[in-house]
């Protein structure tokens, strides 16, 4: 009973030992940057309503443009040149034409693009009167026709 007590003992006594010797504070490393270029990946929607919060989705297209145009977007490379001419600034993509020839129909059409422009957070949504002067509107512009 004695002999069993001390290999108990002395087994309990390693045991501690060995946690001593393991035990520690562990260190997450901090995440660093996966690329040079500030991220910019978009998701670009069309959609039957007046709003983007009520509008329903009929078309959607992922763009990314750091980098390397890529994404499920028709166009990627010339959307991303084209939005790096204007600055990221959607609105800019938007041409009233009064010389185009549409119907007076109400039918609206929601265009929205939600993501990460240049590494900052962007919400963009315009809403047309119908498809005929959405199509209008944006021209033949690569970013938005999808």
């Amino acid at each position: 009973m004695r002999r069993t007590l001390r290999t108990i003992g002395a087994t309990a006594a390693a045991a501690t030992c060995v946690l001593a010797a393991t035990s520690g504070t562990a260190q997450a490393e901090a995440p660093g940057p996966k690329s040079l270029y500030a991220p910019s990946a978009l998701v670009l929607t069309v959609g039957q309503g007046e709003d983007a919060n009520s509008a329903a989705v009929e078309r959607a297209v992922t763009l990314t443009c750091a980098p390397r145009p890529a994404g499920s977007h028709p166009s990627p490379a010339a959307a991303c040149a084209e939005l790096t001419k204007v600055g990221g600034q959607f609105a800019n993509l938007v041409n009233e034409r009064p010389d185009a020839i549409c119907t007076k129909e109400w039918r609206p059409v929601t265009v929205t693009v939600n993501g990460v422009w240049n590494g900052k957070h962007v919400s963009w949504a315009a809403t047309f009167p119908n498809r005929c002067t959405m199509k209008a509107s944006l021209g033949e512009g690569a970013t938005l026709s999808f």
